[in-house]
């Protein structure tokens, strides 16, 4: 992020200079075939198609992956390893879709599932950071105690009977005014400091490399004598993050006090922290929505997936029902014109809510926004998918030809059509059995909101 200016001019060189903003988004982007066995059956590597590698010893059933329409199992479209921040669970999202043709535009036909696993090594240094959190605020409350006892009695009247304020010069003080000790010393160590510092770093370190050889060894569950394995799958390809960033707007020579809105600016200002709102202005001319979503997506087209826990959704279209169930019409205000005043309604905007959507029916807490999937996903998977057809017969590729020319036909598969698919996951991330105990290991369904491609 560039640097902020002090000049308040403006020069045509001035737009040149303006960097770019850091959003609190991450984009998932597609990074080559995955070709090593020992990458494919690690679930701390993120994924485009392939098949899926397991969290626990046992595997979910292969209906997770059923498409609630046509069901026949789906393709996986996205596996992403992502564990909380400060949670001691191993944490994965498995997405599928189905591309059957007879499917497309109706609800159930993307899936996702959240796999959970009790990490006891990570557990253990997750406890050790938090004691020493808890004892260096116990270091801060008491040198702030100690402080306020010095200043206290630096208040203190010399000349009061109790005061030990200054020496006595004729060694006298101790036998007329009492045996009184000057106060000790605090015991408390200087928080900060050279050697507190290299100790917190040194800890760090440990951790860091300890929770690094965690992740490349974690317990992926092989699927080569898996029913898994015969499930129908995309070729798998790398899934790497980048970080969102968006051009800053230049410069404009304007009047003092006039100020241009930008619609497709959504108010983020580079910190990492999620938006609350979104407004949407409501308009019959354009459809600002997609307008802005086509602009985002321009800034990183190659982006596969949005991420941002607890954050914003970037909704691809106005005219559907999953616009208005998270953006939903707001109150209309009445204004009442009288002869002393006329006065003229400002249109009401859209805000973001999240009340809608179901709440996880594990542990009752609402559901968050976590992720997205983007358009550029169905291009990526479609053409990857045409690499594998190019090694076709040719009596195998007539035979594709004649069923995708072939009217009626709604079990072939074609691209999907959907042009955005919004995850919401449980807020508290719980992992409970099915009788609401806590367990050690869990695989619950999330709930999927879609946006079609009309």
């Amino acid at each position: 992020m560039a640097p902020p200016r002090d000049d308040d001019g403006w020069s045509d060189s001035d737009e040149d200079e303006l960097g770019e903003v850091e959003t609190s988004v991450l984009l998932g982007v597609p990074d080559g075939p995955i070709d090593a066995e020992s990458d494919v059956n690690d679930v701390a590597v993120s994924r485009i198609g392939g098949h899926p590698a397991f969290l626990a010893s046992s595997e979910p059933p292969i209906s997770s992956s059923q498409c609630k329409v046509c069901s026949n199992p789906m393709e996986l479209l996205v596996q992403m390893w992502c564990p909380f921040e400060n949670s001691p669970m191993d944490r994965a999202l498995y997405m599928w879709g189905c591309s059957r043709a007879g499917c497309q535009g109706k609800e159930s036909t993307v899936r996702v599932w959240r796999g959970l696993r009790f990490n006891e090594r990570y557990a253990a240094q997750l406890e050790k950071k938090r004691e020493r959190q808890r004892q260096r605020e116990q270091e801060r409350t008491e040198a702030l105690a100690e402080e306020e006892r010095k200043k206290a009695a630096a208040k203190v009247n010399p000349f009061s009977v109790g005061s030990t304020a200054a020496s006595n010069p004729f060694g006298l003080g101790a036998q007329v005014f009492g045996d009184i000790s000057p106060s000790p010393a605090s015991k408390s160590p200087a928080f900060g400091g050279p050697k507190g510092e290299d100790e917190d770093e040194d800890e760090d370190e440990d951790g860091s490399d300890s929770e690094g050889s965690l992740i490349t060894a974690m317990a992926g569950t092989t699927i080569s004598e898996s029913v898994w394995k015969n499930a129908p799958s995309y070729p798998a390809l790398y899934l790497s993050t980048l970080s969102e960033y968006i051009p800053a707007k230049p410069k404009t020579a304007l009047p003092p006090g006039v100020q241009i809105l930008d619609p497709t600016d959504d108010g983020k200002d580079g910190k990492d922290t999620p938006s609350v709102s979104e407004p949407y202005e409501n308009s019959l001319e354009i459809d600002e929505v997609f307008d802005k979503f086509s602009k985002r997506v321009e800034i990183e087209s190659e982006q596969c997936v949005r991420y941002e826990l607890k954050g914003t959704p970037l909704p691809f279209s106005s005219e559907d029902a999953a616009f208005k169930k998270i953006f939903p019409d707001p109150e209309q205000r009445t204004v009442t014109v009288t002869k002393a005043a006329f006065t003229v309604a400002q249109p009401q905007k859209r805000v973001y809510d999240s009340s809608a959507i179901p709440a996880c029916p594990s542990c009752g807490s609402p559901r968050v926004f976590e992720c997205q999937l983007m358009p550029n996903l169905i291009n990526v998977l479609s053409s990857s998918n045409a690499g594998l057809e190019k090694n076709l017969t040719d009596e195998e590729r007539r035979k594709v030809v004649e069923r995708a020319l072939k009217k009626g036909d709604q079990d072939a598969r074609g691209s999907m059509e959907w042009g955005t698919c919004f995850v919401f996951s449980c807020e508290k991330d719980c992992c409970l059995d099915e009788n609401k105990k806590d367990a050690r290991v869990s695989w619950r369904e999330e709930y999927v909101l879609m946006q079609w491609d009309a």
